[in-house]
């Protein structure tokens, strides 16, 4: 199995790299800029062709990752469509989260075999993703005859393969921009609230850790503690009213708080009145079911 990459950013550097380590031929990566060839060639050496042209990668290799931001994907398979023939035999596969497998179509008229393999990871550079990528759950979906290829692939460069239908990739990368991307955005707003203050977000890690911990070991519902489970109307009253000039965090406050109160609802830690009122303050209805 010979492995092209047509992308040199961090996922397609990362995961090529690792493909290597664990003895996958890498034969060739390709990217529009010189520098980010460069860059790859510090981590999968001389043995690797680099070259500016997709469709050398892709004429050179059995297996050709597709790995460059998504918004190029469609402009990538436009490429491969009028440059090449036929492509018996080739898997052809994308890294992105959001889009199935079906946006390499019309390759698969040329006789490819298509599939998508998502790391479900946060890469910020390529030396973070290749130490997080042996703990990774890999996603991936496609025509099933692709499917053992990516699954080789997937239990080569992460932890554990997991299978996903094509229709839930769009839920399942929103859910993943939840738990990881906006909650970057939650500490942002909370560093901007603490500013106020003249506080940094240091004495705040060790309580974010317990929380993920807690999450690991118990999972959000049962991790949840704070003013709204225990229905302390008082406490979130005064933080509605100290962020009122602050109506973006003021919003985003009473939208998780909102949620927050459903779980309270799902535990049963508070009586019917409590509920009420805490909706009422939260800017719900109070006779909301």
């Amino acid at each position: 199995m010979d492995i092209g990459i047509i992308g040199a950013g961090k996922v397609g550097v990362s995961i090529g790299f690792m493909m290597k380590k664990s003895g996958i031929a890498v034969r060739a990566i390709s990217d529009v800029l010189d520098a980010s060839l460069d860059t790859a060639r510090t981590y999968l050496a001389e043995d690797v062709s680099y070259t500016n042209n997709n469709l050398d990668v892709v004429k050179t290799c059995d297996v050709i990752a597709i790995t460059t931001q998504d918004r190029i994907i469609k402009d990538v398979v436009r490429e491969i469509d009028a440059g090449m023939g036929r492509l018996d035999g080739k898997v052809l596969f994308h890294t992105s989260g959001a889009d199935p497998s079906s946006i390499l179509k019309p390759l698969d008229e040329k006789g490819a075999r298509l599939g998508s393999l998502h790391p479900l990871q946060t890469f910020p550079d390529i030396d973070s993703a290749i130490a997080v990528l042996p703990g990774t759950y890999i996603f991936i979906e496609g025509d099933k005859s692709a499917l053992e290829t990516l699954t080789f692939i997937g239990e080569k460069i992460g932890y554990r393969v997991q299978m996903i239908g094509s229709n839930d990739k769009v839920l399942y990368h929103l859910s993943a921009v939840f738990v990881c991307n906006l909650l970057c955005a939650l500490y942002y707003a909370g560093e901007k609230i603490m500013d106020a203050i003249n506080i940094d977000l240091e004495p705040f890690l060790p309580i974010i850790r317990a929380t993920l911990k807690n999450i690991e070991s118990k999972g959000p519902l049962m991790s949840l503690t704070g003013p709204v489970i225990r229905g302390d109307l008082k406490t979130v009253e005064s933080h509605i009213r100290a962020i009122d000039d602050m109506e973006e965090y003021k919003d985003v406050y009473k939208a998780l708080s909102g949620i927050a109160l459903k779980m309270a609802m799902e535990r049963k830690t508070l009586d019917e009145d409590t509920v009420r009122q805490l909706k009422s303050i939260l800017g719900g209805k109070a006779d909301e079911q």
